[in-house]
């Protein structure tokens, strides 16, 4: 047995990691460079996206295979994306005068921003000369990285069990572009567990299939989807309690995502059961997230569970309309052939839709697959923001 107690501080939660940001002046008013570093190296693994034109900041990490580092800077503003060869270049550079400034060992760097445009050098090297690397704020941190995100996004845990006890706490942003196919956004996972090398990815990749990997805002997978995890291996470590908190980490940070999609009022999770087995049910959960039709009757509360059957025969998974049933929270209008949709049933079912929160439930009645997804409404508000996105 084990406890999790939230704790303050994300990742600066865990001793000998420091973190912080200055406002380098690519965004008005607001931190845009941030750092998270620590004295000594630290073991890192790390999921990247699959988009086929990954950023310059993702293929330096790969080209170097770095396995362990002391620094990672980020910057806003800018994703470093479709930049070439000279993306990558621009990079060494500034890790070159980084270099100069701090001890550092193998440091990488992390964008988000912008497609399209290399990065400005000068600023960041004028924001790494205003770094206080001593600092320890991951709110700070958390701010710098944020484009269209509304709120900071951070979690930190402390874990205790007969085997002692560890910390691990996180960092993230993201709120548009989100269709993971193996993370999403950045975030960034430090904590003191003493975790084999050999765990570090395998947890890491089991966790992300049930929580970045399961979210969706827009159905677009971005070029800079990073997810680092990094451990000073000064605590206690078991690998069930480590899994677990891993996960609530990434859950909670995930969720944060959805929640603040761009332009979002409704968060909803697919819950999706009887499928003929877990890929099926992936499938099928992460049909409903993507759709257009199925997102804009969230936004217009309207409980139109024709576009949720439609969506299901769409994807291609087993399916039965004999065997179907479709719930809103504990509100059956569909049940294997019966359409239980009256006029009391429709009111109930959009009592539920009203909520912030909520769940979708399919019940596909084939076998025993189930997953579930989550994902947000699309409002005229995503269309606002996107659309003036570069002005």
């Amino acid at each position: 047995m084990f406890r999790i107690t939230p704790i303050e501080n994300g990742i600066c939660a865990v001793d000998g990691i420091y973190a912080g940001a200055v406002k380098g002046g690519f965004k008005k008013d607001d931190y845009d460079v941030g750092f998270i570093r620590s004295q000594e190296p630290l073991d890192i693994a790390y999921l990247f996206t699959t988009n086929k034109f990954q950023a310059a900041p993702v293929k330096y990490v790969l080209k170097k295979g770095i396995k362990k580092t002391n620094f990672i800077l980020a910057n806003s503003k800018n994703a470093n994306a479709l930049t070439g060869d000279e993306g990558i270049e621009d990079i060494e550079e500034i890790m070159a005068y980084l270099s100069e400034k701090v001890k550092v060992d193998n440091p990488l760097m992390s964008s988000t921003g912008v497609i399209g445009v290399r990065l400005d050098k000068e600023r960041i090297k004028k924001a790494i000369d205003k770094m206080d690397f001593n600092e320890r704020n991951s709110n700070k941190f958390a701010r710098a990285i944020m484009t269209t995100d509304s709120f900071e996004k951070e979690i930190a845990f402390e874990v205790e069990g007969e085997f002692g006890k560890f910390r691990i706490g996180g960092v993230a942003k993201g709120a548009g572009m989100i269709n993971p196919q193996m993370a999403t956004m950045l975030c960034f996972i430090t904590t003191d567990a003493d975790i084999p090398k050999e765990d570090m990815r395998e947890i890491l990749k089991e966790d992300n299939e049930i929580t970045f990997n399961a979210i969706s805002v827009d159905g677009d997978t971005s070029t800079n989807d990073s997810v680092f995890l990094m451990t000073t291996r000064k605590a206690h470590y078991e690998k069930e309690a480590f899994k677990e908190a891993l996960k609530q980490v990434m859950l909670k940070l995930a969720l944060d995502i959805v929640r603040d999609g761009e332009g979002a009022t409704k968060t909803v999770g697919f819950v999706v059961t009887g499928a003929k087995d877990e890929k099926e049910a992936k499938i099928a959960a992460k049909a409903l997230t993507n759709s257009l039709l199925v997102k804009t009757a969230l936004f217009g509360e309207d409980p139109n569970w024709g576009r949720i059957a439609s969506t299901i025969g769409a994807s291609g998974v087993e399916c039965d309309e004999k065997k179907l049933r479709i719930s809103f929270e504990n509100v059956l209008v569909y049940d294997r052939g019966n359409i239980l949709f009256d006029s009391e049933t429709e009111r109930k079912a959009n009592e539920v839709m009203k909520k912030r929160e909520f769940k979708i439930y399919v019940d596909l009645g084939i076998g025993k697959g189930a997953f579930t997804a989550y994902g947000c409404d699309l409002s005229y508000e995503y269309v606002k923001i996107n659309a003036e996105y570069r002005t």
